[in-house]
């Protein structure tokens, strides 16, 4: 029951981008096409739960027991880097296609805040490594449904006449905004 809370949890209550607001760059600028919105999520799924497992036991394996647990972020952030760089490389060679459509936000996701903000909160948390697994796991799927939901919205706003002023980014905003208040309306379920 723990686990299926915390699923719940981080896919719709407490969405990583439309309740908690990281990983907003990426939201915003990967969520003109759906197709890209779901090789973003793919990558970001690999990324984030690969930096969580790594993170965890860097946590608890080096940073604790030497007593540097101040040097959180700046290990963390150096990891989730050099993930970053592998998905890159794994992406140019296995679909050429995906890699050029994502193009500057690939590199993005090695600044997405998500990311690291996930591998931070498990600690937080103090969860075990499986909880914090099933944690970064649900939080890229809640990341993912949100991305999906606003390419979705974004194609479709595209076909339809929006004022000269609102076009855009603006529109954009205001869309985004309905969606995180569209998914307030999970906030009772946990």
């Amino acid at each position: 029951m723990e686990y299926i809370l915390i699923i719940i949890s981080a896919i719709l209550v407490n969405n990583i981008v439309l309740n908690q607001f990281l990983g907003v760059c990426p939201f915003l600028g990967v969520s003109k096409k759906i197709e890209t919105a779901i090789g973003m999520t793919g990558a970001v799924a690999f990324v984030m739960v690969l930096a969580t497992v790594v993170t965890f036991l860097i946590q608890y394996y080096i940073l604790n027991p030497l007593n540097i647990a101040y040097l959180q972020t700046i290990s963390f952030i150096l990891v989730i880097a050099a993930l970053v760089q592998l998905v890159e490389i794994v992406l140019k060679k296995v679909s050429p296609s995906l890699y050029q459509a994502l193009g500057v936000f690939l590199p993005l996701i090695t600044t997405n805040c998500a990311i690291l903000g996930v591998a931070i909160l498990v600690i937080q948390k103090e969860f075990n490594l499986m909880q914090g697994v099933i944690y970064a796991f649900s939080n890229a799927l809640g990341f993912g449904l949100a991305l999906i939901i606003f390419a979705g919205l974004r194609e479709h706003l595209d076909l339809q006449q929006v004022p000269k002023g609102l076009k855009g980014v603006p529109i954009a905003l205001i869309t985004a905004g309905i969606l995180a208040m569209a998914f307030m309306g999970f906030s009772g379920i946990v």
